[in-house]
């Protein structure tokens, strides 16, 4: 009988290097792996998203609360907040969000829809939903007003709309044999409880009361781009979960202004 392979070496540490991954992949902050990334290494980063999502969005928030001290009006506060943000995350999710729009709305068929996501320039489709998603974000911001509320909602919003990102990479297949989606595995149930469990705590700790009517915000966001997605293309694709991410966000951060 042939020896059985010799299992994998546990690896010391193994959540901070997830952690580390997620970081990287995420934002623009220059950190470096310890170990090369396992062959699941997103995947078992993604339970670590929410995490990343909350920091970032507190980030923006600190750049808001600057701004607001140095006198300027909550439109222009809520405009850097958000461009710093944008800039932090490398617009990652902005770029999925136009793909899916160029795709979803000049596609014909689904193999056309597929084509033109992949193509880098941005058409009519996604210059038009990137200005009402940026709009949308800077407009609730500045309808919170207050420094303290703007913080809490955008680490709220970036908790919540990250954690939806491993829940549709869960449930859904990949819609393309090849790319970013097809490669990696999908995370697997631990690592979406976790993501959900980390959204949850970040939720309740800066949206308190309006926690469960942000989540069920971000939820229905989700849920509506996924459920688009699987009638357009069949499944998922890395732009496909830019625009969940940029979905859930909006979604949380109306549903914030909404219950203020």
């Amino acid at each position: 009988m042939p020896a059985a392979p010799p299992a994998e070496p546990a690896r010391p540490l193994a959540w901070l290097d997830d952690l580390t991954l997620a970081v990287i992949f995420l934002t623009r902050v220059p950190l470096r792996l310890r170990h090369p990334p396992a062959p699941d290494g997103l995947a078992r980063a993604m339970g670590w998203f929410p995490l990343v999502g909350a920091a970032a969005g507190a980030a923006g928030g600190g750049v808001y609360a600057l701004a607001a001290l140095a006198n300027l009006p909550p439109p222009v506060a809520a405009l850097l907040a958000v461009a710093a943000m944008v800039w932090l995350t490398g617009a990652l999710h902005e770029d999925g969000l136009a793909d899916v729009a160029d795709g979803f709305g000049g596609g014909r068929d689904r193999e056309r829809k597929l084509e033109i996501m992949r193509d880098s320039r941005v058409g009519t489709y996604g210059a038009a939903a990137l200005v009402l998603t940026l709009g949308l974000r800077v407009a609730a911001l500045a309808a919170l007003a207050g420094p303290g509320a703007v913080t809490a909602a955008l680490a709220a919003a970036g908790a919540c709309s990250r954690a939806a990102v491993p829940v549709v990479a869960r449930t859904l297949a990949p819609a393309r044999r090849d790319g970013l989606a097809a490669t990696q595995a999908n995370p697997t149930a631990g690592r979406v409880v976790l993501a959900l469990a980390l959204a949850a705590g970040v939720t309740l700790a800066t949206a308190g009361a309006a926690a469960p009517a942000a989540w069920a915000g971000a939820a229905l966001a989700a849920a509506a781009v996924a459920g688009l997605a699987l009638r357009q293309i069949g499944g998922y694709t890395g732009d496909v979960l830019g625009a969940v991410q940029q979905a859930a966000e909006i979604a949380v951060l109306l549903v914030l202004v909404a219950l203020r």
